[in-house]
């Protein structure tokens, strides 16, 4: 007689993930295999997440890859290799892209604030300061600042407000006038006519209006042409509304003369 092998047909009637092993002649056990669970006639994957979140740690996802294997990825605003994870502070890189005139705050998960710090106003993205400090910010109107400060022509430093109608930088550089008013020692004057005192007034504001009065005492007429607010009869207002926090800018194409 020879003993039967209990494991020699189908597994023994074991799990396909399940080992069959002889015991006694005709007799056999099942043994689920490594990462599987059960009795061995039925065996099922361990999910290693379900049991202390795969060893992960608790601000990163668990995910099975397999029997009784997992990964663990750190959640998005941390770092780490998973089973370790570290806040990422938005607010250490690049001021959390706020602006650099404003504070940022970490809030929850990816999330921050940005307020304007204190004499500046803006969304928190962008921030600005007076009209004298934005004067020398852009490149547009940066060499209108200069004059000022080689006229000694400070009036838009104080609290204001103020309406500017500022010649682009080009149109400074390229008029011929501006050189013969520096050596004549008039400058102050032509700058301070680009100014208006006592008021902070938008294109929509201008626009229901005929003439201001400038800083230097000379009225500026105000016209319509072609959908653009026309200064004197010939300086197009060609960008506007840059608001700081004692007034407003406009840029204009021509330079105007008292």
């Amino acid at each position: 007689c020879a003993a039967i092998d209990a494991c020699e047909l189908s597994n023994g009637g074991c799990s396909s993930h399940a080992e069959c092993r002889r015991t006694t002649p005709g007799n056999r056990a099942c043994v689920c295999k490594a990462g599987y669970t059960g009795d061995g006639i039925v065996c099922m994957e361990i999910n290693p997440c379900l049991e202390n979140h795969g060893g992960c740690d608790r601000n990163a996802e668990c995910t099975q890859i397999g029997p009784n294997q997992a990964v663990c990825n750190c959640r998005k605003g941390y770092s780490g290799d998973g089973k370790r994870c570290t806040y990422i502070s938005l607010c250490s890189r690049n001021n959390g892209g706020c602006s650099e005139f404003a504070v940022c705050n970490d809030t929850e998960l990816t999330e921050r604030t940005c307020t304007c710090k204190q004499n500046y106003i803006g969304d928190g993205l962008q921030c600005r300061g007076s009209v004298f400090q934005e004067l020398l910010r852009n490149s547009n109107t940066s060499r209108f600042y200069f004059y000022l400060e080689g006229s000694s022509v400070r009036d838009v430093a104080g609290p204001g407000p103020f309406t500017l109608f500022v010649p682009h930088t080009d149109v400074l550089n390229s008029d011929p006038r501006v050189k013969d008013w520096v050596a004549k020692g008039v400058m102050a004057q032509v700058l301070r006519y680009h100014m208006v005192g006592c008021a902070s007034l938008l294109y929509g504001d201008l626009q229901t209006m005929a003439s201001i009065t400038s800083l230097q005492g000379d009225p500026i007429h105000i016209s319509s042409s072609q959908n653009s607010l026309v200064l004197n009869g010939n300086a197009r207002v060609v960008l506007s509304d840059t608001v700081g926090t004692n007034g407003v800018i406009h840029i204009i194409d021509r330079v105007l003369a008292p």
